[in-house]
């Protein structure tokens, strides 16, 4: 792997859970298995990162930017070994057409919750080697799928504050006319962070969300 990829190898490491979010797995087990593939390319412009967006017509965070991933099926294997492994592989081929044998993937990040969902999800970290071509496989599930350079979304131009009327506040990014916010949006603010690749914005600048996001 490259070496602009070592801090990214040790901050999976040596991250703890509570220094990725407040929102973590419920104690009692419940929550749905999940992963998503973190995948980092070379691209014209230097690091990426592969995204997707979701179609508007999904009841779940339509229209929203995010990580290739989905649920774990019973063929990925145990949920606390190798499954979310296979399941992030898996559905980033099923969503993007990506070619995982061009994916060599280096680390996990610790089990994170999306409570509005009720996702337990798996942060899978990749390097894409052999980048293969990528696009919208299902356009019911996927609206496109595109990279964002690292550059980009460590640029302070790029970063605001998104507030939701239901109270949520977090990090995100403007990029490649899209604002990348929620869960997608933290997972990628604090491996910025944590990578030393953070740059100091404005977070007083804000972009406000409706009922509908």
């Amino acid at each position: 792997m490259p070496g602009w990829l070592d801090p990214v190898v040790s901050a999976a490491r040596t991250v703890r859970p509570t220094q990725l979010s407040r929102f973590l797995p419920p104690e009692d087990g419940r929550g749905r298995q999940s992963a998503v593939l973190v995948l980092f390319g070379e691209g014209p412009r230097g690091p990426e990162l592969l995204l997707q967006e979701r179609a508007g017509s999904l009841r779940s965070h339509a229209g929203q930017p995010s990580f290739p991933g989905g649920a774990l099926d019973p063929q990925d294997g145990d949920p606390q070994t190798t499954g979310p492994l296979r399941a992030a592989l898996r559905e980033a081929e099923e969503e993007t057409g990506l070619d995982p044998a061009g994916v060599q993937l280096f680390g996990v990040l610790p089990r994170l919750y999306i409570p509005v969902s009720e996702f337990v999800v798996t942060p899978v970290l990749g390097w894409w080697r052999a980048p293969s071509p990528v696009g919208a496989v299902d356009p019911a599930e996927t609206a496109r799928v595109f990279t964002v350079p690292v550059a980009d979304l460590t640029d302070p131009d790029h970063r605001v504050t998104v507030v939701h009327p239901g109270g949520f506040q977090g990090p995100a990014f403007t990029v490649e006319s899209a604002l990348v916010w929620g869960f997608t949006a933290g997972v990628i603010d604090r491996l910025l962070h944590f990578a030393g690749w953070e740059q100091p914005w404005d977070r007083s600048r804000e972009v406000p969300l409706d009922w509908r996001a």
